[in-house]
């Protein structure tokens, strides 16, 4: 009988159960996701990976937290490499690296975007932070176009009362925004990743030689729209 390998014997030992359960969704999918099958592929015990993650629910939020973040590094890299005072440039770094991101890390994206998985009912007090996190760089970029008098939201609508609590988590973590830079950072947010969505599912058209004149036509209409010249 070949005895299972102890933890102590595989460094990291929560990174690499992670690792392997995303080798899981992308083969099988999140659905499929189970700890007894990562524990077989690590050839360790159950109870192994119990120390780390109670449950398959408990592992899927720890992914989606590790998704969530690094989708936010790369949008905070992505605005942070443009100037401040280039808000069209910053929009297009963060929209781009948006669309990087999601074809660099497809199973992620899902995860975070796609199908929900069944039974599993996300502990938003856990993931808001970082989700959240990850539309800082947006929100940032909006709210400077605002504050040096350059953005055109047009006839924006307030945040419905019903809506104000969730909208003052968005403040704890995003920072204080007027009204309007949240009004018009959802209608990109909206554009930008139905376009994403879209085109990782397969379905918008490639246009162009690199396929993505869309998405770059869309970014271009945006800071048309909300930069006054």
């Amino acid at each position: 009988m070949v005895r299972p390998i102890k933890r102590k014997q595989i460094p990291n030992l929560q990174e690499v159960i992670k690792e392997v359960a995303w080798k899981q969704i992308a083969e099988f999918g999140a659905p499929a996701l189970s700890l007894r099958a990562i524990a077989r592929e690590l050839k360790i015990t159950a109870p192994a990976i119990y120390n780390y993650f109670p449950d398959r629910d408990a592992l899927v939020t720890a992914l989606i937290i590790d998704a969530f973040t690094s989708f936010g590094d790369s949008q905070l890299e992505a605005h942070d490499s443009i100037p401040a005072h280039d808000h069209a440039g910053r929009l297009k770094a963060i929209g781009m690296a948006y669309r990087k991101w999601a074809h660099t890390h497809p199973q992620r994206y899902q995860l975070l975007f796609g199908t929900p998985i069944p039974g599993y009912a996300p502990p938003t007090e856990k993931i808001f932070p970082s989700s959240a996190r990850s539309i800082r760089a947006l929100f940032s970029v909006v709210e400077g176009i605002r504050q040096s008098g350059k953005l055109n939201a047009g006839s924006f609508q307030p945040v419905k009362k019903e809506y104000e609590a969730h909208f003052e988590m968005w403040r704890s973590q995003i920072g204080e925004v007027h009204p309007a830079t949240h009004f018009v950072a959802m209608l990109i947010w909206a554009r930008v990743h139905g376009m994403v969505s879209l085109e990782i599912q397969g379905n918008l058209p490639p246009f162009g030689e690199t396929g993505d004149a869309l998405f770059l036509n869309e970014l271009e209409a945006n800071a048309t729209q909300f930069i006054k010249e």
